[in-house]
């Protein structure tokens, strides 16, 4: 049942973007340069920290940046939320979805940051409010209502394409052959498998026209209330990510103990049972703090931690910066 349900999933994926590329579904010019950052999978390939980097590349050029996202998980996802002027957080993580607060928080003073479902209507909004000279589409692939000036998608090299199956036997939103839209792919995560050099070989033959990047995400520090030791302290990791496992063993791969771990589903919204759930596991594994990602971090605020809690901030890494700085 799955395997027919997937085959039609992606026979409709395919007629939608055929009735694109024949101008029978309209994309809209946005006024302003666009950039677009997806995935051709579900789940976490890395490409939050992706936008981020994009947006400070866009920034340091003296560009008024705008993100537009959907803000998935957002409690009015048919509401346009203004998350920040730039200057300012203006919405909460609840209202405005956890990795748009992430990215409003990391990017005060770069990038103006707006969740909406519409990002056509949204654009134009944030054109004559803002004079925005540069937009970024944070997961845009297949969002093709938007025109964009490039098209990057982000491929996790520990799990490229999502078991080969599309939706909902596998992880793929679209056929594979589409990946000849992107102007440029981002192997995200090198460094976490031995060898990508059959990848690298796979997407040229799938994208023959684009551009491959290879990046690695490094943890830029660890936030906490006091200062966080991670040769001395044992820690507990937890985290609501479409790719848990990477988390975990970026942490490891960082000579950081962990003697346990505990996954919740991709965008998780944490309640006092689940922090207490986490304590006990931290407490049985004889963790003395516990660590987390930015993304989680933007919902735990208002609950009460027994366990130090710290905040593990990750960017991306990009080999050959100059020439990815170029395409973009």
């Amino acid at each position: 049942m799955l395997s027919l349900l997937s085959a039609i999933y992606g026979k409709v994926a395919d007629i939608r973007n055929a009735l694109y590329d024949k101008g029978i579904f309209e994309s809209h010019d946005l006024g302003a340069r666009v950039i677009s950052i997806g995935n051709i999978t579900t789940g976490g390939t890395g490409k939050t920290p992706l936008v981020a980097y994009v947006a400070n590349i866009l920034a340091a050029r003296g560009e008024k940046v705008c993100i537009l996202t959907r803000g998935y998980g957002r409690e009015s996802p048919k509401k346009r939320v203004l998350v920040s002027d730039g200057e300012n957080v203006l919405a909460t993580a609840t209202e405005s979805g956890d990795e748009p607060f992430e990215l409003a928080n990391k990017l005060l003073g770069k990038a103006i940051v707006i969740a909406d479902a519409d990002r056509v209507a949204a654009a134009e909004w944030a054109k004559r409010r803002f004079g925005i000279t540069e937009f970024v589409l944070d997961d845009g692939f297949q969002h093709r209502k938007a025109k964009r000036d490039v098209d990057i998608v982000c491929i996790d090299a520990t799990n490229p394409f999502g078991g080969g199956k599309m939706l909902p036997a596998g992880r793929l939103r679209e056929p594979l052959h589409n990946l000849s839209r992107a102007d440029v792919v981002v192997i995200t995560r090198a460094d976490l498998v031995e060898d990508i050099s059959n990848l690298t070989f796979e997407i040229s033959n799938l994208a023959p026209d684009a551009e491959v990047f290879v990046a690695e995400n490094k943890i830029a520090r660890v936030v906490g209330s006091e200062e966080f030791n991670s040769k001395m302290q044992s820690t507990f990791a937890f985290c609501g990510l479409g790719n848990p496992e990477n988390f975990f063993e970026l942490l490891r791969r960082n000579e950081i103990a962990v003697n346990g771990s505990l996954a919740f589903r991709d965008h998780n919204n944490y309640s006092q049972k689940d922090i207490e759930k986490i304590e006990t596991e931290a407490r049985k594994a004889g963790a003395e703090v516990l660590l987390t990602t930015a993304k989680d971090a933007v919902k735990l605020s208002n609950f009460k931690f027994e366990i130090p809690c710290f905040v593990v901030e990750i960017e991306t890494a990009i080999e050959d910066q100059d020439r990815f700085g170029a395409m973009i």
